[in-house]
């Protein structure tokens, strides 16, 4: 490898370690933040954060590495100009040709790694965060706080909080609650409760010895009941298993499911997705082939709009693909046409861009005035 490509691709392996560590932290950062809110709030265990984390970032590694890949030539190429050292390899016989093969030298490893990670890694992440997500909303409400904490379940209209059990043969202590329904606002206390699991699959928190305050909202109707058992519905399966909420369920999960079982059915929703896998490593190896023509720039020329036009033009391949794999999904674009024509579009730009940068403008002809005696 001569001294031109071996600095090259030094220099573009640095920058894109330097720009993949700093994308890492900023996301690490949003989705801790995220992860934390949610389980303060109670949608999912503080245990289950860390894993996460860790499979919502090999959800995110792809595009991750392609736009690294992108601003880590672009960055190389850029600098090259602007310090002039363009001239030494321009004088040395080289071209803005001779860049390409560098660049893929490191561009196609990222996109086998990058198509790895969208094949075969990025839905078995989606798969392990499901799991942990039905592990948790598996559990019944009162199991997921410990005694003394208040829960919220069915979006705030039933609050819980149960303090320890005083004798073994009790699963909670004693305890108050108050439910919302259509019709009346509840407040419920009792001396100690159970968790009981119906045939049918439907759990009940059972309340023993206690008292209902009932209060219509709107009228001067109250009422008390006094009880030795009483039932409040914890969860249902029926309720799981309606059809908004399988609706629901399957859009999650279409990201989650394997590329061999998406190719074997043939339906719009699984085409787009398979659209998308194989868009990203494509993306990557054309980003950065289309970061060579748009990083040659002129170093007496201000170096923010350059950088601007770059990253638009990287945000409107991003969003082209996004938009393909929607028409897709909706029947509205053919598979066939979809998965390559974003693709196709970028590179002819490319290659237009490569071609208007390597023509060697004639000089102009200016006319001289003789000057008179």
């Amino acid at each position: 490898m001569s001294l031109f490509k071996r600095s090259v691709v030094s220099e573009i392996l640095s920058h894109a370690g330097v720009v993949v560590s700093t994308l890492l932290v900023v996301w690490l950062s949003v989705l801790l933040v995220r992860l934390l809110g949610e389980a303060a709030a109670g949608s999912i265990g503080a245990d289950v954060v860390v894993g996460l984390a860790t499979f919502s970032s090999i959800t995110a590694l792809p595009v991750i590495l392609a736009v690294s890949l992108f601003i880590a030539v672009l960055t190389t190429v850029t600098r090259n100009f602007r310090e002039s050292e363009m001239v030494v390899w321009f004088a040395s016989g080289l071209s803005l040709r001779d860049w390409v093969a560098p660049v893929l030298r490191v561009a196609i490893p990222v996109s086998v790694i990058i198509a790895v990670l969208t094949l075969l890694a990025s839905p078995w992440a989606y798969r392990q965060i499901s799991e942990y997500r039905q592990r948790y909303e598996q559990r019944s409400d009162l199991s997921k706080v410990a005694a003394g904490q208040f829960i919220e379940t069915a979006g705030g209209d039933r609050v819980f909080f149960t303090e320890q059990a005083r004798s073994a043969d009790e699963e909670l202590g004693n305890i108050i609650a108050r439910v919302i329904d259509k019709e009346w606002h509840s407040l419920i206390t009792a001396e100690s409760a159970s968790i009981e699991e119906q045939p049918n699959g439907d759990r009940f928190l059972v309340l023993i010895d206690g008292h209902r305050y009932d209060l219509q909202p709107g009228k001067p109707i109250f009422r008390l009941v006094e009880f030795e058992r009483y039932g409040v519905r914890l969860e249902s399966d029926a309720e799981a298993t309606s059809p908004e909420a399988v609706r629901a369920k399957a859009e999650q999960s279409i990201k989650a499911r394997p590329t061999m079982s998406l190719i074997s059915d043939d339906t719009d929703n699984a085409r787009s997705q398979i659209m998308w896998r194989l868009a990203m490593p494509l993306a990557a190896l054309n980003l950065a082939l289309l970061a060579i023509p748009l990083g040659a720039v002129n170093p007496r020329l201000g170096r923010s709009g350059d950088i601007l036009i770059a990253g638009l033009v990287g945000l409107l391949y991003m969003n082209l693909i996004n938009l393909s794999r929607g028409w897709i999904g909706s029947g509205k674009l053919d598979f066939y046409v979809g998965v390559w024509l974003v693709h196709g579009l970028f590179a002819g730009l490319m290659a237009f861009m490569m071609w208007r940068k390597l023509q060697v403008r004639a000089p102009r002809k200016r006319r001289v005035r003789a000057l008179k005696n």
